[in-house]
C-alpha cells in the first residue's frame, strides 16, 4: 500500500501514506468535501465502475482518509487498510464482510463488553452465532469449531485483565480448518505487537484509543491482505460506517507520536504495576510485564513490552473499589483508554456492565477490579493519587 522501503516504525509513523497536492503542502491536507468533481461524464463513469482509480464520494473515498489508511497499514505490515467511524464499526464491518447467515464465530470470553453485546445481541439477529471460550486455552478453541465456523475473534491483551492469547497457536488451529483469525490490537498497537506477523488474517483497531492518543476523536480500522480488506471496503461503500476526513486528519497527527507515547506509557505502567503489586491494600495485579502474570513468558514472545494497561483487585468489593476511584483527584474517571492522561474505571459497572453477571464471572471480572490506562504523568504523582483512596480501605 506504500512504496516506502522497510523503514523503522518511528519513520513510518511520520512519513508513510503522505500525498501532496499541487500546492506542495508539508503537513497532510484536510479534504472537507462530500463529493469530487470529474473532468467528463466518461471519467465519472470510469471512477464509479472502478475502471479508473480516484476519489468518487466521501462515504468511501477521501484523500485524508486514504493517507491514514496507508500509514496504519505500513505500521501493521499490512497490504491494505480500511478505515471506519469507530472501533465497533470496524468489528462489524470485518464480520459482515466475511460471514453470512448460518455462519459461526469462536470468540474469546474476555472480550470488551460492547464486543460481547455486538456478537450476542446484534449479529445473532442475522443468524451468525458465537461460542465464547477460554482466552488462554487453545484446546478450547479447537473443541468449539463447527463445520460452519468461519472466524476466530480475539483481543490480546484482553480487556481488562490483560490476558494473553497465543496468536500463533490459534492461527495454526484456525487455518487447518480454513477459518479466518481476527485480532483486536487496540491495547498494544503495532508499536508493541504485529498480529499479522504471527499468522493473524485481519487486525482490528479502535483508533479512538492509542492511535489518536489524546482522546479527541473516534475512529476504527481493519488491516490485512487486500483480498480480505476488499470485502470490508465493499461493505463500507454500501453501509457507510465512514471515518470522517477531519477525524482521519487528527489520527494522522496522532500516529506521528505513537511510538514515543506508547513506549513512555508502557514504562510508566510497568513502574506503577510493580508499586501496586507491593501495596498491602491490593489483592492482585494483572500486568503482562510482571513475572507474576500467568502468561508473562508468552507475552515476551509476542509483545515488545507489557503495554500501558494495568488492572488490579483491591482487598474488598465494589464499595472499596469505588472508594479508590472517588478519591482520585488526578486520574480521570472515564472508561476511555490510550490517552496521554491516565484514566481509571470500574469495569464491572462500566465497560462490562451490560453483560450478564455470569459472563463477567466467566471473564474473571469481579466487583473489586479496577482498570488503569496509564498516561504520561509522573508515576509518583499517580501513586500519590491512588494512595489517597487505597489508604481508606
Amino acid at each position: 500500500m506504500t512504496d516506502l522501503p522497510e523503514y523503522r516504525p518511528e519513520t513510518l509513523a511520520v512519513r508513510a501514506g503522505q500525498q501532496r497536492s499541487q500546492f506542495g503542502e508539508h503537513s497532510e491536507a484536510l479534504y472537507l468535501t462530500s463529493s469530487f468533481v470529474f473532468k467528463s461524464a466518461a471519467q465519472a463513469a470510469r471512477r464509479f465502475s472502478g475502471e479508473e482509480e480516484g476519489n468518487v464520494y466521501a462515504r468511501f473515498s477521501n484523500p485524508t482518509v486514504t493517507m491514514f489508511e496507508e500509514r496504519l497499514a505500513a505500521l501493521e505490515g499490512a497490504e491494505d487498510c480500511v478505515a471506519t467511524a469507530s472501533g465497533m464499526s470496524a468489528i462489524m464491518a470485518a464480520v459482515l464482510a466475511h460471514l453470512k447467515q448460518g455462519d459461526h464465530i469462536v470468540a474469546s470470553n474476555s472480550l470488551f463488553g460492547a464486543t460481547v453485546q455486538l456478537f450476542n445481541n446484534i449479529l445473532s439477529r442475522t443468524g451468525i452465532t458465537t461460542t465464547f471460550v477460554s482466552h488462554t486455552d487453545p484446546a478450547a478453541w479447537a473443541a468449539a469449531i463447527r463445520p460452519e465456523t468461519k472466524l476466530f475473534f480475539l483481543e490480546t491483551p484482553s480487556n481488562p485483565l490483560t490476558e494473553i492469547a497465543d496468536i500463533r497457536k490459534l492461527a495454526e488451529i484456525a487455518h487447518a480448518k480454513n477459518i479466518l483469525v481476527a485480532v483486536d490490537n487496540c491495547f498494544c498497537t503495532p508499536i508493541l505487537q504485529r498480529p499479522l506477523d504471527m499468522g493473524a488474517d485481519l487486525v482490528i483497531h479502535s483508533a479512538t484509543k492509542f492511535l489518536d492518543g489524546q482522546g479527541r476523536v473516534l475512529g476504527g480500522a481493519v488491516c490485512g491482505p487486500k483480498v480480505l480488506t476488499e470485502e470490508v471496503f465493499k461493505y463500507l461503500r454500501t453501509a457507510g460506517p465512514t471515518l470522517s476526513a477531519f477525524n482521519a486528519w487528527v489520527l494522522l497527527k496522532g500516529l506521528e507520536t505513537l511510538k514515543l507515547r506508547v513506549e513512555a506509557q508502557s514504562a510508566n505502567a510497568a513502574q506503577l504495576a510493580a508499586w501496586l503489586e507491593a501495596h498491602p491494600k491490593v489483592a492482585r495485579v494483572f500486568y503482562p510485564g510482571l513475572p507474576s502474570h500467568p502468561q508473562h513468558e508468552l507475552a515476551k514472545t509476542q509483545q515488545k513490552s507489557g503495554g500501558a494497561i494495568v488492572a488490579f483487585e483491591v482487598k474488598g468489593a465494589r464499595e472499596q473499589a469505588w472508594q479508590v476511584v472517588d478519591n482520585c483527584r488526578l486520574l480521570s474517571i472515564t472508561a476511555n483508554l490510550g490517552d496521554t492522561k491516565t484514566t481509571i474505571t470500574h469495569p464491572a459497572s462500566t465497560t462490562h456492565g451490560r453483560i450478564s453477571p455470569e459472563a463477567r464471572a466467566a471473564a474473571g471480572i469481579n466487583e473489586g477490579l479496577l482498570r488503569i490506562a496509564v498516561g504520561l504523568e509522573a508515576v509518583e504523582d499517580l501513586q500519590s493519587d491512588l494512595e489517597r483512596g487505597l489508604a481508606l480501605i
